[in-house]
C-alpha cells in the first residue's frame, strides 16, 4: 500500500453514486480503514508505503519508494493523506477519519520550517535545509484548507494561506524564459534521483486549485463536489 491511494477513492465514491453499486463505497472506506490502522505513528508522521503478506495480508511493515527511508516522512505523500482522509471525512461523516487528518495536519504543520515550504522528507538528514518540494505545499494547503472548512480551525486556514504566499513568492517560474510550467522547486523522487527541485504538473494542478479554495470557495465546492456532513 502506499498512502497516494488516499487521494484515488473518491473516484470509488463518484462511482457508487453514479452506478448505485456500493460494493465501491465499500472498498473505499474498507481501504481508507486500513489506511488509518497501519499508516499514522504515534507523532502523527506516515511512511510512505505499508507492506502485506498478498497471501494472507498480514501487515509487514513500513516500507518506503520516495521517501528517504521506511522510518521517515515523505511530504508529499503526509500531504496526500491530510487531502484523502479529509475528503473521506467528507464522503463518510466517520470523524475517525477526521481525526487522522488533524494528526497528519497537526505533524506536517509542526515540520514545516520559517520559509513555509516542505523539503522533500521532513525526517531525511539535512532537513530542514534539504532540497525542497513545492508540489508538497501546495497538497498540503488544499488539505489543510478542506480541513479548516471541516473542522472550524482558523490555524488550519492560515497556515494554508502562508504556505501559498510562500510559494508564490520563492517558487514560481516567473523569470524563465524556458518554463512550461507554474510552479518550480517540486521533487519527484529524490532517493533516485529523478526530478530534484523540477516542475510538477500536480503542483500546478494543487496550487491552483488551492486559489480557488481561497478566491472562489462555492465554485470549487460545486466542481469538486464538496459536501459538508
Amino acid at each position: 500500500m502506499i498512502i497516494d491511494t488516499m487521494m484515488n477513492l473518491d473516484l470509488l465514491v463518484f462511482a457508487a453514486r453514479q452506478t448505485g453499486d456500493g460494493a465501491f463505497m465499500d472498498a473505499a472506506v474498507g481501504h481508507a480503514q486500513t489506511t488509518r490502522r497501519l499508516f499514522p505513528r504515534p507523532d502523527g508522521s506516515t511512511p510512505h508505503a505499508y507492506d502485506l503478506d498478498p497471501a494472507t495480508g498480514t501487515p509487514v511493515g513500513p516500507n518506503t519508494v520516495q521517501g528517504y527511508s521506511p522510518t521517515s516522512c515523505w511530504a508529499r505523500g503526509q500531504a496526500w493523506g491530510i487531502y484523502g482522509f479529509t475528503t473521506m471525512y467528507r464522503r463518510t461523516g466517520d470523524r475517525r477519519f477526521l481525526a487522522t487528518a488533524r494528526t497528519l495536519a497537526d505533524y506536517a504543520v509542526k515540520a514545516l520550517g520559517p520559509d513555509h515550504v516542505p523539503v522533500w522528507d521532513y525526517r531525511a538528514p539535512q532537513q530542514p535545509y534539504d532540497v525542497k518540494d513545492a508540489s508538497a505545499g501546495a497538497v498540503m494547503a488544499c488539505g489543510l484548507l478542506d480541513l479548516a472548512g471541516a473542522t472550524g480551525s482558523r490555524p488550519y486556514r492560515t497556515t494554508a494561506l502562508r504556505i501559498l504566499g510562500a510559494l508564490c513568492e520563492t517558487c514560481l517560474t516567473t523569470h524563465s524564459t524556458r518554463a512550461e510550467a507554474v510552479v518550480a522547486r517540486c521533487t519527484r523522487n529524490r532517493p533516485a534521483e529523478d526530478g530534484i527541485e523540477i516542475s510538477l504538473p500536480y503542483a500546478d494542478y494543487y496550487l491552483l486549485e488551492a486559489i480557488l479554495r481561497v478566491l472562489r470557495p462555492h465554485d470549487l465546492d460545486r466542481a469538486i463536489d464538496l459536501s459538508t456532513v
